[in-house]
């Protein structure tokens, strides 16, 4: 590892968060940029010279309904296209030899505050890509497109009558029952579903074999839960849809009545492991509500529920007794309960914090070690519900917080090792702060990560042994990608800080309260980092 080093640099000329990575499609490597989401093709051949360039030209005031910095989480690329997903909802198909725009189309409405952050998936002939927007009430959702011309296919929306959510009362199940009639709506006080939340602005998976597409929808709107009384379903929510149609085979909503911002949006990573000595297709996901779920990704069986970071407190564990009418749900703790003492209450020392246990930056998976490898946040937080009142386009958050790491505790922040099929944490590396890049595992026993002060770490993946690092020019919260090359392998990462951990430094807020109370203890951050868009190839010696 002391040989790998530096190839190539290139300035992405736009500062906030780097969130997301780049695409390697042969001799070229395309990236998109936070707002205003420059897409670059790179050529490999002669160090990133610039082949092409798209701007797109969106209207400013879009960035005020951006949540949680102005960050893009990538693009894709499907029948010589490359796809973008703009911050004002405008998916856009771009030739992927010029740049030149094939087709676009507007997937919501900025003006209600529905904004465009996550990477899509091409799947078959369709393009998926979810919306962001539930701290403005925006109903979340996910559409395919047509690759080739950007007709809708399908849209499913996260809560709603059975027609706009694509359940089907008697096929779609929640741990192996039939959801019933118009599921969502019952659990919802009057309309308040339509601007419920539920936002779909995390990744997308899809399984070839069972033609099934996996996501995760996010926290329901307001923040205040005296607002929302009921489970507010289907928010928070693991879906697993067909590809073709949309209809949802199966749910699992992981925090009912979400009192606390636990986004359930985090990536689906799908494996094939021995549990109880019987091969399953799994699916495993770290939400932010602290707990690590593995389920059968075919039936939807929830399998193994455990606490990824020891000092999670909202909850005791969640009932696995499949004879227990509560079988899937978490036990709450009712002094880290927010709203269960009404609104203008301030409840203390809730672990995680809104931030989650871990966000959006992706865990990685190794076949070598049957570990899984996660970056994860470390902190805690003060949450205090107050009435809002809804206008489109406006905020409608409800509650301010503070966050903190936990009581006895100095770092934010910690790298894991998982067993997924136990529920185990094998070792943890402490961070000083958030752990906010994706995490890459390699076949020679090496996994990658990013700090937010900006470093590029390899340690081992038995151990978590720190192997090597370099500092890059700015905090790192976009995901490390490795590459082949003329028969040499790269590694290449986006470092920019930002994110909703680095807003403070990126849109330069003071205040402990600023950013949904993400400043707090990060406000440290700008003694180790600065702002800046660098993109960093790192080349591995001959082998």
């Amino acid at each position: 590892m002391k040989h790998l080093t530096p190839a190539w640099s290139f300035s992405t000329g736009v500062l906030r968060g780097h969130e997301g990575g780049p695409l390697i499609i042969g001799d070229v490597m395309y990236f998109s940029t936070p707002f205003p989401n420059i897409v670059y093709a790179l050529d490999l051949n002669h160090d990133g010279k610039i082949l092409w360039k798209y701007e797109p030209k969106q209207d400013p005031s879009v960035i005020p309904v951006m949540c949680c910095d102005t960050v893009n989480r990538g693009v894709a690329y499907g029948d010589g296209k490359i796809i973008l997903h703009q911050a004002d909802t405008t998916l856009v198909a771009l030739d992927a030899k010029t740049g030149k725009v094939v087709w676009s189309v507007k997937d919501d409405d900025p003006k209600k505050g529905a904004t465009g952050t996550s990477a899509p998936l091409v799947v078959k002939d369709m393009v998926l890509v979810g919306v962001s927007g539930g701290e403005f009430g925006v109903r979340g959702h996910v559409t395919a497109y047509s690759l080739k011309d950007g007709k809708e296919i399908w849209r499913g929306y996260s809560m709603g009558p059975d027609k706009d959510t694509l359940i089907s009362p008697t096929k779609t199940t929640d741990l192996g029952k039939p959801v019933g009639e118009n599921s969502s709506l019952k659990t919802w006080k009057g309309d308040q579903w339509k601007i419920g939340g539920g936002d779909t602005w995390g990744w997308i998976s899809y399984d070839p074999k069972l033609n099934l597409v996996y996501y995760g929808s996010g926290n329901p709107s307001t923040w205040n839960p005296v607002q929302r009384p009921g489970d507010n379903k289907w928010s928070m929510t693991i879906w697993a849809r067909n590809a073709d149609t949309g209809e949802a085979k199966w749910v699992y909503q992981m925090t009912p009545h979400d009192q606390w911002d636990y986004d359930g949006v985090n990536e689906m990573i799908l494996t094939d492991q021995k549990i109880d000595g019987k091969m399953r297709h799994l699916l495993t996901h770290f939400d932010r509500n602290g707990y690590g779920y593995t389920l059968d990704r075919a039936t939807g069986e929830l399998l193994v529920a455990q606490k990824y970071d020891p000092k999670v407190n909202w909850s005791t564990k969640i009932d696995m007794d499949k004879s227990s009418k509560n079988y899937g749900r978490p036990e709450v703790v009712a002094k880290y309960a927010p709203g269960s003492k009404g609104t203008d209450v301030n409840y203390t020392g809730i672990c995680p914090a809104a931030l989650g246990s871990k966000d959006e930056q992706p865990a990685s998976y190794s076949p070598v070690t049957h570990m899984f490898y996660v970056p994860t946040n470390h902190v805690c937080m003060d949450y205090e519900p107050f009435r809002v009142s809804y206008t489109a386009g406006q905020p409608y958050v409800g509650a301010t917080l503070s966050m903190y790491p936990p009581k006895g505790d100095s770092n934010m922040g910690n790298f894991i090792a998982w067993d997924g099929t136990k529920g185990k944490i094998v070792w943890s590396d402490p961070e000083q702060f958030s752990v906010w890049s994706g995490a890459l595992t390699t076949a020679s026993g090496v996994v990658f990560y990013g700090t937010l002060e900006g470093y590029l770490k390899a340690v081992d993946a038995k151990t978590g042994k720190l192997l090597w690092k370099y500092k890059t020019p700015s905090g790192i919260i976009g995901n490390v990608t490795p590459y082949e090359h003329n028969g040499k392998e790269y590694i290449a990462v986006l470092s920019g800080v930002g994110g909703w951990a680095g807003i403070g430094l990126a849109a330069g807020l003071t205040k402990p309260t600023d950013g949904l109370g993400a400043v707090g203890g990060y406000a440290a951050l700008s003694n180790y980092t600065a702002l800046g868009g660098t993109l960093t190839v790192f080349a591995l010696p001959n082998t």
